[in-house]
């Protein structure tokens, strides 16, 4: 009995959060379907400025949930700037909360709005959601070589010549590391291996050593989706954003484990997020995508070796943390809860009627088929 009330308790943790953030889903596509018919006839950036504030307003609500519900401790490193930029963010993949990550950043530079991503093909298929993320500017990619190179180029620079404001996330390794999954791992450091080779000769004539060293606690960068996007959007960057992440569990031990997941997350199994930023200048990135390989290889070194200092090292004060000073940085809840009340008020009071259950219950179905046929088409 007291264990049944024990699991019970720890449950109802994520319950709520979920039924808000997935009942609110109809309300907020409703509400960006409106704005997208209304918008039809005028300038793209009255749309792309109202929708970025759409998408503000949704998000600021997932970082309620996620910040000001779960309590985390945000601790920051490194050089975060406090102005809005247009950006490549670069991370470390590890758990499906990374997406999260970049909007806890993003919120503290009033950029949330701005934050697209490159998202692997399969989330194209997600109710509701997988549609409007390309709608609001999300790439969809392929991996390896069904890598859609073209496709990828004409929208970043279509965003471009509309002068979209960008915070475009990417996760290089392409797929989120999990120490426990030892084959994926050692499939990495192979590769990584075995890129040690004879010199290459490159377009402008220089030479390119690929040794790759072999990585232990992130898994080797690919280069393709980064290199398109610094090529289409160099002139119009301001910088990178190179991102290392740690979420430190209740009972790891200061050991490696896996990272948690969404669920486990709003469960408040992680109090802590250490969040290591380094800012570089656009001028610093090199543009031939060989230089620029060992480069992105180069900038995972230091996230590894950051993650070796943070989980090993032998000296006590500079383990589970990464170096410099850290900055406990907190979200205000006047942030946040405004944006949550306001999408929760709204479903409810469409819940109420019958002819709101009714509109309600036909945009989860049509909603959905509507954009699994948009998604195909666009194929």
């Amino acid at each position: 009995m007291l264990l049944s009330l024990v699991l019970h308790t720890y449950s109802m943790r994520y319950l709520l959060p979920s039924v808000v953030l997935l009942g609110t889903a109809p309300t907020y596509v409703l509400a960006w379907g409106v704005w997208r018919l209304l918008s039809a006839f005028l300038p793209a950036r009255f749309y792309q400025a109202l929708d970025d504030r759409l998408y503000c307003v949704y998000q600021s609500m997932v970082l309620f949930f996620f910040e000001n519900y779960t309590g985390v401790q945000i601790l920051l490193y490194g050089d975060l700037p406090k102005n809005k930029e247009n950006i490549i963010y670069l991370a470390n993949h590890q758990s499906t909360v990374d997406w999260i990550v970049a909007d806890i950043l993003a919120i503290r530079q009033n950029a949330l709005g701005h934050v697209r991503y490159v998202l692997k093909e399969g989330l194209k298929w997600l109710p509701l959601y997988g549609c409007y993320f390309a709608q609001h500017g999300g790439i969809y990619v392929k991996r390896s070589a069904k890598f859609n190179e073209k496709e990828m180029r004409n929208k970043l620079q279509s965003y471009v010549d509309a002068g979209t404001p960008m915070y475009l996330v990417i996760f290089p390794e392409g797929t989120r590391y999990n120490p426990e999954q030892t084959k994926v791992l050692s499939a990495s450091q192979a590769f990584a291996a075995q890129r040690a080779g004879p010199m290459t000769v490159l377009s402008n004539g220089t030479f390119c050593n690929n040794g790759l060293a072999v990585l232990k606690h992130v898994l080797t960068p690919r280069i393709k989706a980064t290199h398109v996007a610094f090529d289409c959007m160099k002139n119009y960057l301001d910088a990178i954003y190179d991102v290392t992440v740690v979420y430190e569990g209740k009972d790891d031990g200061g050991q490696r484990r896996e990272s948690p997941t969404m669920t486990e997350f709003l469960c408040k199994e992680c109090p802590k997020i250490h969040i290591h930023i380094d800012r570089i200048d656009k001028k610093d990135v090199p543009e031939e995508q060989e230089h620029m390989r060992r480069w992105l290889h180069e900038r995972f070194e230091i996230k590894d070796k950051m993650l070796i200092e943070f989980y090993e090292s032998p000296d006590p004060e500079r383990r589970k943390r990464f170096p410099g000073k850290s900055v406990n940085s907190k979200l205000s809840i006047k942030k946040t809860l405004p944006s949550m009340l306001i999408l929760s008020g709204l479903t409810a009071g469409m819940l109420m009627t019958d002819a709101g259950r009714k509109l309600y219950v036909n945009t989860w179905i049509y909603g959905t088929l509507l954009g699994c046929l948009w998604v195909t088409i666009k194929a």
